[in-house]
């Protein structure tokens, strides 16, 4: 690890100690890095840190030449690290300086070890499946930035009243879930939104989609796992003007005569674990899988 890229969010500026550390740990180990521009303005504001370090400012200023970046806070912090990344292949470790933390697992107080294990190379690579969003007529918040690591989600908008989304699964109907919207989730973003609607747990690796649907009205409806190779068309039928469509924490709201088609993108995002972490030990940790008593005398 020779250059890495640091994102991080307001809210991470209470977290001076870590990331100081995190800078001494890099600096010690001769590691060439840039702390995006937004985040660094906080920090010196802050008086976290001196005016004398390196930055980016988009996705245009980073390249092949940064072996990793690093995020600082929760999961959303992670999420909206990838606008950065995009297509770049540049592998992203997350530093949980936030609260439940699937994306950012690397806890605060294994900072310096989790970077020791990457410099000697004792960690994996998680390739973790994106979809992306096309609209009919298009629509301009879609044009550059129309991928979603987690979810991409239909929600109704300023009503009570439920919506009507009607699914087609590479061009055949399936049904019309009538709910208050619509998840489609990645393997990533199935311990997201989707999970808090009942939907599974799909492991990272997992080649899969998941359709949940949020609080629906159909009460035999089920979320569905399907093929991360099926592309699905979304029709909504609604008594407002407009629905919502959210790709991960970005919002845009759309005319109900919009179509939309999600299909699995043709890049991935790269996740570090490093050998000190798993996603299982994760999932025990956050869903207080392991907190069963009866469990404490089988490990």
């Amino acid at each position: 690890m020779k250059k890495a890229a640091i994102y991080g969010q307001s809210y991470a500026i209470s977290s001076d100690k870590e990331i100081k550390t995190l800078l001494h740990v890099l600096e010690k180990n001769k590691v060439d890095f840039y702390i995006e521009k937004e985040f660094y303005t906080l920090l010196v504001e802050s008086n976290v840190l001196e005016n004398n370090y390196k930055t980016f400012v988009s996705f245009n200023d980073l390249n092949s030449s940064f072996d990793i970046m690093f995020t600082l806070g929760g999961d959303g912090t992670f999420l909206r690290s990838v606008t950065h990344i995009r297509d770049l292949n540049i592998p992203i470790l997350g530093i949980n300086t936030g609260r439940l933390g699937f994306l950012a697992n690397v806890p605060k107080d294994l900072i310096e070890e989790s970077i020791k294990l990457i410099i000697k190379g004792d960690y994996t690579i998680q390739e973790r499946t994106l979809v992306s969003v096309k609209t009919e007529p298009k629509t301009k918040d879609f044009t550059e930035l129309n991928f979603a690591l987690n979810e991409v989600t239909i929600a109704k908008k300023n009503t009570t009243s439920m919506i009507g989304v009607k699914t087609y699964l590479n061009g055949e109907y399936l049904t019309n879930y009538w709910a208050d919207g619509l998840i489609i989730a990645t393997p990533t973003g199935s311990t997201g939104y989707s999970l808090s609607c009942n939907g599974p747990v799909i492991l990272p690796d997992s080649k899969n989609l998941v359709i949940t649907p949020i609080a629906p009205h159909n009460l035999n409806a089920r979320p569905m796992v399907i093929s991360d190779e099926t592309k699905v068309e979304l029709k909504v039928d609604s008594r407002e003007k407009s629905f919502l469509i959210s790709l991960d924490s970005r919002v845009s709201s759309v005319p109900n005569n919009t179509k939309i088609f999600i299909e699995k993108t043709d890049f991935t995002i790269k996740s570090i674990l490093p050998k000190n972490q798993s996603f299982l030990k994760t999932l025990r940790s956050k869903l207080l899988w392991g907190e069963d008593i009866r469990n404490k005398t089988n490990l």
